[in-house]
């Protein structure tokens, strides 16, 4: 049903409501009172700007205009959205300053009416919101979510079917996976998330060949695996350690930790993919940074003495990746990996630069790929998930 035939239909309705049956004069005039009281609360939510500077953990109504996908503290994107999971909205419906916009948790029971990567035609549009008026993203917000419609009363436009199953798609909800991660932050949210991911199938190194098939198969040519650093493709039977061949990259590089392909560190699916080897052994073990000269094989990409910087479209899954092993391995675990803000971090178990790649994280939110690889990796290999792709949010959280 169309957008246009629900609000007519919603009107219908409303109208069909206001013939009520002739009530004796007191009656009638305590019902009256009754209904003005009620339309005149719920015709009263706060406006957007009320919102941001009424942080109290109130529940409230809020009525504002679409914007777009909070995906970082200072960054809203308006489309290509990563997921379903919340909402930016704002007085004006053409709002760029994320200063002046609520950020709206959407939760998992709302997502497949109202989130974005299910209804990017929602952007634009007025809504009323309620819920709990507190920080999300580190920013003004609402959490708690428990109701969410189109301010003309009428309802959005269901999603449209699901497309071709080879395609990326979008990713699952992961359901409780992130139970006992609510309201927590800093250190408290990086041991939580330490204990959820750490439930884990480890794969021997000779595994990690058919994994990486698998979760970084291209989507466009399923006998072939997307190349991290080229772009480009590489038919799956070409992995070897020949010049032309593909290898396995460990984006958190194994000599950082001294780890090698050691069970564990140095097979965990979420930082090894498929690289160029020529390219591969260009990077090396350097430390993530920007600048250099750029790499005559991978163009796009960029080197100097110590640090290497990734093409643009895939900035963002590098520094993912780093956090996710930055929380997954601790101490008590094989080795206790940490992100710090040098380069040339050598043999330490430590990467940088963490200042760049939370930058890079907010500059290149998960894409479909990234996600489907996510879910792969979970459903098929591992058991478990990057948190950073799932709430990338979380990344200001705990750095």
């Amino acid at each position: 049903m169309s957008r246009t035939l629900r609000r007519l239909v919603g009107l219908a309705g409303a109208a069909a409501l206001v013939a009520v049956p002739s009530l004796p004069s007191q009656a009638a005039d305590q019902a009256t009172t009754q209904s003005t009281s009620a339309l005149s609360t719920s015709a009263t939510p706060l406006t957007v700007a009320d919102a941001i500077g009424r942080q109290d953990g109130s529940t409230q109504t809020v009525r504002g205009y679409v914007v777009g996908q909070p995906v970082a503290t200072d960054q809203v994107v308006t489309s290509r959205f990563p997921s379903d999971y919340a909402i930016a909205i704002a007085a004006s419906p053409s709002e760029s300053d994320t200063s002046r916009m609520l950020y709206v948790q959407v939760p998992s029971a709302l997502r497949s009416q109202w989130g974005l990567a299910a209804n990017p035609d929602l952007v634009g549009e007025q809504v009323d919101v309620t819920g709990s008026l507190e920080a999300y993203f580190s920013h003004a917000g609402l959490k708690g979510t428990n109701t969410i419609a189109l301010a003309d009363g009428s309802e959005p436009e269901e999603p449209e079917e699901p497309g071709d199953p080879g395609d990326p798609g979008e990713p699952t909800d992961p359901g409780s996976y992130y139970t006992g991660t609510e309201g927590l932050s800093g250190q408290a949210l990086k041991d939580r998330l330490h204990t959820i991911i750490s439930d884990q199938q480890v794969l021997s190194y000779s595994e990690v060949w058919d994994g990486i098939k698998d979760v970084d198969e291209d989507p466009q040519d399923t006998s072939s695996v997307r190349l991290l650093y080229k772009g480009t493709t590489s038919p799956k039977s070409n992995n070897g350690g020949g010049v032309d061949n593909w290898n396995r990259e460990h984006v958190w590089a194994k000599s950082h930790g001294d780890f090698g392909t050691a069970a564990g560190p140095g097979t965990d699916l979420h930082h090894l993919r498929p690289t160029d080897v020529t390219v591969n052994s260009d990077r090396g073990n350097l430390d993530f940074d920007n600048g250099g000269s750029e790499n005559d094989e991978a163009p796009g990409n960029y080197s100097d003495s110590d640090s290497w910087e990734p093409r643009d479209a895939v900035k963002g899954d590098v520094a993912r990746m780093i956090f996710y092993m930055a929380v997954r391995y601790e101490s008590g675990d094989m080795v206790d990996l940490e992100v710090n803000d040098r380069v040339g971090n050598g043999s330490a178990p430590y990467m940088g630069r963490v200042s760049v790649l939370k930058q890079w994280s907010q500059q290149d939110p998960p894409d479909a790929f990234e996600q489907r690889r996510n879910e792969r990796i979970q459903a098929n290999w591992q058991g478990n998930r990057n948190p950073f792709i799932d709430h990338p949010e979380w990344v200001e959280s705990i750095w």
